[in-house]
């Protein structure tokens, strides 16, 4: 999940911005692993990355303490041509990677042919 329902992302998004995610609570996640990026309050899917690093917490931050990189597989760079969350059959109240949020491999594949068919 990328930014909140009162902070949005902006309507353009740059590959070079995504390179990294941060939590509040520690991720259980590992290098290799795949998911997809959902922006909150756009309530939209825009990217497929690919976890690449391992899982940094810094305990000085209260807030976002836990780090790890992502490359981007797939990204549209315009939210405004993103497919809704419901495209992959999913609820909007679901998180972001697959198995945090209890989806399916075929919904996590429709989300994937989601966004790959708005690339274009």
């Amino acid at each position: 999940m990328r930014g909140r329902g009162e902070r949005r992302l902006p309507e353009l998004v740059a590959a070079e911005d995504v390179r990294a995610h941060s939590a509040t609570r520690r991720p259980a996640v590992e290098p290799g692993e795949l998911a997809l990026l959902y922006a909150a309050g756009w309530r939209v899917e825009f990217g497929v990355v690919e976890v690449v690093g391992e899982l940094e917490h810094d305990p000085s931050r209260a807030r976002w303490g836990w780090r790890f990189p992502i490359r981007p597989l797939l990204l549209l760079d315009d939210l405004r041509r993103a497919p809704p969350v419901e495209a992959a059959g999913v609820s909007r109240t679901y998180e972001w990677r697959p198995r945090l949020r209890g989806s399916t491999p075929a919904q996590f594949e429709a989300g994937c042919a989601a966004i790959e068919a708005e690339r274009g």
